[in-house]
């Protein structure tokens, strides 16, 4: 029987309880006419993990196996001539489902079903293998390792989502502030919008992972931790462009507030996360000025497929802070601890099985 990681039950109240991780065994998948089975090669966190083992997330569930970034090898389909045509392609998996194409949000009255580690969705990529319609996966990049693919499918879809189609303002030459930088969305806000042409700009509480920002393309940056970080950075702005278009953030907080002093009048605001706090104000200075807070969380169908073609095109690298060998409770905790640290600097991936891909990291 195949293996899978998942997460067990314990005495505890939300917030305050934090899940054991435990190993356990799948059914082996069968195939039906128009699906995939794939033998996962890697898999990749994302906070929503976390939140799950602290009963922080809708629906979480117990026996399910977590995650829902992944890479592998179709080793197997159903009959039909679509499912074929899969066999033996490294392929990524679209991280959810119910939202086909529609720009308003999910189509299925059932709502949008992540994988990995809920009730909405009965599986994950932190397993030896998935079972999935063929509809739902694009051929894996042929310039990224298994850890690199497994790295972007959900925190690529959120900040393609958050930037080009909320924003507004994935335009060249135009200036674009994301906050938080070092986990995985914002980074690919910044990779996505350099290569865009826009001029980023970076908020942080760390001087180490503004640099490495830098490194990657953005203009400039400044330690949130700093009072009056907001006029430090409106300092940086290009002469001819003396204000932000939109910022793209993941922490809330008062992000109103400052970001207002930075936006031009009818400026965006763009927020996939609330990480700082689940409450935020909106003040009457943003009214006056026209700010406007849009909310923005993964994305459709279409916008994955939209966002995998422009990485292939621009040949885009995920940033990947660190990989571990090994579907095993102790190698996936060093993850999780990284990210309960926020240490890290990119996606942190577990490889589950290197002899059936073609892992070049």
């Amino acid at each position: 029987m195949p293996s899978a990681i998942a997460i067990k039950q314990i005495p505890g109240k939300p917030g305050s309880v934090y899940y054991p991780l435990e190993k356990i065994t799948i059914p082996k998948p069968q195939p039906k006419e128009d699906q995939l089975v794939i033998t996962l090669t890697a898999a990749a966190l994302n906070h929503r993990d976390l939140f799950i083992r602290q009963h922080l997330y809708p629906g979480t569930a117990f026996g399910i196996p977590l995650l829902a970034d992944g890479v592998g090898l179709v080793t197997s389909t159903g009959s039909s001539p679509t499912a074929k045509r899969w066999l033996n392609k490294r392929v990524i998996l679209n991280p959810g489902l119910g939202w086909k194409d529609s720009p308003e949000g999910p189509e299925d009255p059932r709502g949008y079903q992540i994988l990995g580690g809920t009730k909405t969705n009965p599986t994950g990529t932190l397993a030896e293998c998935i079972l999935c319609d063929a509809s739902e996966v694009e051929e894996a990049p042929e310039h990224l390792s298994d850890a690199e693919a497994a790295s972007f499918p959900l925190a690529g879809l959120t900040a393609w989502r958050a930037l080009c189609v909320k924003s507004g303002n994935a335009v060249e030459g135009r200036n674009i502030l994301v906050t938080g930088i070092g986990g995985g969305v914002a980074l690919f806000v910044l990779q996505f919008a350099v290569a865009k042409g826009c001029n980023v700009y970076v908020t942080s509480g760390s001087e180490e992972k503004i640099k490495r920002a830098m490194e990657l393309g953005a203009k400039g940056g400044v330690s949130y931790k700093e009072k009056g970080w907001e006029k430090k950075l409106h300092a940086m702005l290009p002469k001819e462009r003396q204000w932000v278009d939109a910022i793209v953030d993941g922490a809330g907080g008062d992000v109103v507030s400052k970001g207002s002093k930075l936006l031009k009048a009818g400026g965006v605001i763009s927020i996939y996360g609330m990480t700082i706090s689940p409450k935020m104000d909106f003040l009457m200075g943003a009214v006056l000025r026209n700010i406007e807070v849009r909310g923005s969380t993964m994305g459709s169908r279409k916008e994955f497929t939209d966002m995998v073609n422009f990485l292939k095109e621009k040949k885009i690298k995920p940033v990947v802070s660190r990989v571990v060998n090994g579907l095993e409770v102790e190698t996936v905790e060093k993850l999780f601890d990284d990210m309960k640290n926020a240490s890290q600097f990119g996606k942190l991936v577990v490889t589950i099985d290197q002899s059936a891909g073609s892992s070049r990291l």
